[in-house]
């Protein structure tokens, strides 16, 4: 559950105001112009910034001024953040243990992991050795690894062409009922790829402006929010 009330945010003389209540297990993607603040919402929701007021629950905790690691979030970004020097276990290990000493439980949830992302037998590969695809997925694997109920991407696969973009929403949808995850992403794709999620939030100049689900873009009485988007209602 992810609960933002009344929430405020400056940023020089740009002003956010976000309210939301998300229910456990939804999978929610995050639309609007460049610049509207939806990476923004993301940030406040992990802890990398803090709202000036307001309050945010997460599972029914206050968690306003929480550190980020102690929020039961786990974050993908656009860049992946590999480190080129370490391997694909290493990589993933991270997420459990930043000091790399695996125990023989550790390796093998590390493998189990991989092998639910697709990348059975990478372990021993280095970034420079892998697809972008696959550099995607071991950074989703380093996310699922912390078992932490709600996961945040920020545009994770704009970088990917689309057949692997959609490739990846499919594995990002399979992971999310396996682990039963809460799910937001900000995505810049109005596609096929709405379809993947059961609601859509769009945000201009700092603030939700539509707030249901994906196919409720393209009705009439959405005319403007679809001009703004740049797509037909």
């Amino acid at each position: 559950m992810i609960e933002l009330q009344k929430i405020e945010y400056q940023y020089d003389n740009f002003n956010m105001k976000f309210a939301l209540n998300l229910t456990a297990k939804e999978r929610v993607v995050i639309v609007g112009p460049s610049g509207a603040g939806k990476s923004t919402l993301l940030s406040l929701i992990a802890g990398f910034i803090l709202p000036h007021s307001g309050q945010i629950i997460l599972n029914h905790q206050n968690v306003t001024t929480t550190l980020p690691g102690n929020r039961p979030i786990s974050m993908l970004f656009q860049h992946n953040n590999l480190f080129s020097h370490l391997t694909v276990e290493q990589n993933i290990a991270l997420g459990i243990k930043p000091a790399l000493k695996l125990s023989q439980t550790e390796q093998i949830a590390v493998g189990d992991i991989l092998t639910r992302v697709g990348l059975d037998g990478f372990n021993l590969r280095y970034p420079e050795q892998l697809s972008g695809g696959q550099r995607q997925r071991v950074a989703l694997a380093r996310c699922l690894i912390q078992h932490r109920p709600i996961l945040l991407l920020d545009e994770p696969f704009s970088a990917l062409d689309q057949a692997l973009r959609f490739e990846m929403l499919a594995l990002v949808n399979q992971v999310c009922s396996e682990f039963n995850l809460t799910l937001m992403m900000v995505s810049h794709y109005l596609d096929d790829s709405l379809h993947h999620f059961s609601r859509c939030l769009v945000i201009d100049n700092g603030k939700i402006i539509f707030n249901a689900a994906p196919k409720q873009l393209w009705q009439s009485e959405n005319q403007k929010i679809a001009n703004l988007l740049g797509i037909e209602s």
